[in-house]
C-alpha cells in the first residue's frame, strides 16, 4: 500500500494556500469602476511603454467603438457639439468594455487552470477505457495510477460547475453571449449573430448540458474503479467484463459529450467563431496532458520505491504516446490554422489575426512546447527509457497545453490585457496543490497493483 509522504502532502497543502492568497489578489486588485480604469490607462499612457501600449489598444479596439472614438474626438475640434457628446458616449463606452476585461483577469485565470486540470483528469479516465476495451496486456499494472490521477475528477468537477454557474449569475463577463440584452433586438447590447444562436446557447440549456456530461464522466469513474477492486476479490472474470462493457458504453458517450463540451466551455467564448474541428484539437490537447500525467506520477511512485512490476518498457510506452499524441495535436492544429488562414473569409480569420497579433508569444510558443521540443526529445527511442528526459518533456508538455487552453479562452475574455502574472500563476499552484493531494491521497486507499485482472501476468513481464 502506498503512503502519502508528509514532506508531499505539506507541499500540496502549501501550493494551495498560496494560490490562494494569489487568487484573492487577483480578485482584490481588479478595478472596481470606471474611474479606476482610466486612472490605470492614464498611467499606462505615461509610462515608458505608452506608446506601443496605445497602438495595441487601436489594434485591438478596432471596429469595437474605438474608431468611432477617434473620428468624434476628430469632429470635436470642428466645433460639433453632437459629435462632442457621442465622443464622450463612446469613450465612456470603452472604458466600460476595458473595465469587464480586467475584471475578467481573475475570473478567466481560475477558469483556465481549473478547466485543464479537469480535463487533464478526463484524459486519464478516457486512456483508462480505451486500455480496458483494447483489452490492453501492456498497462494492467498502471491502472491503479490511473485510477489515482482520476480520483480529482469529483472534486474538478465540483469546482468548475460552481464556476459555470457563477458565470450564469452574471458575477462575471467571461461569456460575451451571457451578457445581458445581446438577444434582444431592443437592447443597445443586441448581437444578430448570437441572438441566432440562442436556441442553442442560452444559460439552462448549457447548464443542463455541463451537469449531464459531469454527471456521466464521475459515474462512469466511480463504478469502474469499484468494479476493478471488486475483481481483486473475485473468483472469476465477471467485474472485468463488467467493466469491459461500461468502457465500450463510456466512450461513445465521452466522444460525443467532449466535442459539445468543446463547443460549450471553450469555443463559446468566441461566439461569432466556430471551427469543425475545434472538438478533437481540444480532445488531443488534453488527451496527451493525461498520458503525460499518468508517465508523471508514475516514475515518481518508482523512485519511491512502489510499483516493483512497472519496468522501462512501460515508460517507453507511455512516452511514445506522449510523442505520438503530441504529434497528432500538431497537425490538427496546422489542420484549422492552414485551412481557415488560406481561405481568408473574415468572419474565420478573424480567431487567428486576434491571436497572431495580441498573443503572438503565447500562441506559436504552444506550438514550440508541444510539438517541437517534444518531437527533439523523444523521437529517440533510448531517451524515452531515461526517466528524467521522460519527466523533462512531461513538464514542458503540461506547461505547454496549459498555454494552449490559455490562448484558446484568454482572448475572448480579457483581449488584448493578458499577462502571466499573480491570479494566473496562482491559480496554477492551486489546482496544482489540489490535484497533487486529491491523486496521492486517492493512492492510498488500494493495493497499487490490479492483482485479478486477466492481463497482470501478461502486464509484469511486458518487455519492449
Amino acid at each position: 500500500m502506498y503512503t502519502f509522504s508528509s514532506k508531499l502532502k505539506t507541499f500540496s497543502i502549501i501550493l494551495m494556500a498560496v494560490g490562494l492568497l494569489g487568487i484573492g489578489y487577483g480578485f482584490l486588485s481588479a478595478p472596481k469602476d470606471i474611474q479606476e480604469v482610466e486612472k490605470i490607462l492614464a498611467a499606462e499612457e505615461h509610462g515608458s511603454h505608452g506608446a506601443a501600449h496605445e497602438e495595441k489598444a487601436e489594434a485591438s479596439h478596432k471596429g469595437e467603438g474605438h474608431h468611432a472614438a477617434a473620428e468624434a474626438a476628430h469632429d470635436t475640434h470642428k466645433g460639433a457639439e453632437h459629435a462632442e457628446v457621442s465622443g464622450d458616449n463612446e469613450h465612456e463606452k470603452h472604458l466600460e468594455h476595458v473595465l469587464h476585461q480586467l475584471q475578467n483577469k481573475p475570473w478567466s485565470a481560475v477558469y483556465v487552470a481549473c478547466i485543464f486540470f479537469l480535463l487533464l483528469s478526463m484524459g486519464v479516465l478516457a486512456f483508462y477505457a480505451i486500455q480496458q476495451v483494447a483489452q490492453a496486456g501492456w498497462s494492467p499494472v498502471l491502472f491503479r495510477v490511473m485510477q489515482g490521477i482520476t480520483a480529482y475528477l469529483p472534486a474538478g468537477s465540483i469546482i468548475f460547475f460552481i464556476i459555470l454557474v457563477l458565470c450564469g449569475l452574471h458575477f462575471n463577463h467571461i461569456f460575451v453571449w451571457l451578457g445581458e440584452g445581446v438577444t434582444d433586438p431592443n437592447s443597445p447590447n443586441y448581437d444578430a449573430i448570437i441572438a441566432g444562436k440562442s436556441g442553442y446557447l442560452n444559460f439552462p440549456f448549457w447548464i443542463a448540458r455541463a451537469f449531464i456530461f459531469l454527471l456521466g464522466w464521475n459515474i462512469y469513474r466511480h463504478f469502474s474503479r469499484k468494479n476493478c477492486l471488486a475483481q481483486d476479490e473475485a473468483n472469476d472474470d465477471l467485474y472485468y467484463k463488467k467493466n469491459f462493457k461500461a468502457s465500450a458504453g463510456f466512450l461513445v458517450f465521452f466522444i460525443v459529450s467532449e466535442s459539445i463540451m468543446s463547443w460549450d466551455w471553450i469555443m463559446s467564448f468566441d461566439p461569432h467563431w466556430f471551427s469543425t474541428l475545434f472538438g478533437w484539437y481540444v480532445f488531443a490537447s488534453f488527451f496527451v496532458s493525461g498520458i503525460t500525467s499518468i508517465a508523471l506520477v508514475t516514475i515518481y511512485l518508482k523512485s519511491k520505491g512502489y510499483l516493483e512490476y512497472v519496468n522501462t518498457s512501460h515508460i517507453h510506452d507511455l512516452a511514445k504516446f506522449m510523442f505520438g499524441i503530441s504529434v497528432f495535436w500538431t497537425y490538427l492544429w496546422f489542420s484549422q490554422f492552414m485551412l481557415i488562414w488560406y481561405a481568408n473569409i473574415p468572419e474565420e480569420v478573424t480567431y487567428f489575426v486576434t491571436r497572431i497579433q495580441l498573443y503572438n508569444l503565447p500562441f506559436f510558443g504552444a506550438v514550440v512546447m508541444n510539438f517541437v521540443f517534444p518531437l527533439l526529445i523523444l523521437i529517440n527511442t533510448d531517451f524515452k527509457r531515461l526517466n528524467w528526459v521522460v519527466v523533462m518533456a512531461g513538464v514542458v508538455i503540461l506547461l505547454g497545453h496549459y498555454v494552449d487552453f490559455f490562448n484558446m479562452i484568454m482572448p475572448g475574455t480579457v483581449g488584448d490585457k493578458w499577462f502571466i502574472g499573480v491570479p494566473e500563476i496562482a491559480s496554477i499552484l492551486f489546482f496544482l496543490g489540489l490535484f497533487i493531494f486529491v491523486v496521492f491521497t486517492a493512492l492510498t486507499k488500494s493495493p497499487l497493483l490490479a492483482k485479478r485482472n486477466p492481463f497482470i501476468e501478461e502486464s509484469k513481464h511486458f518487455h519492449y
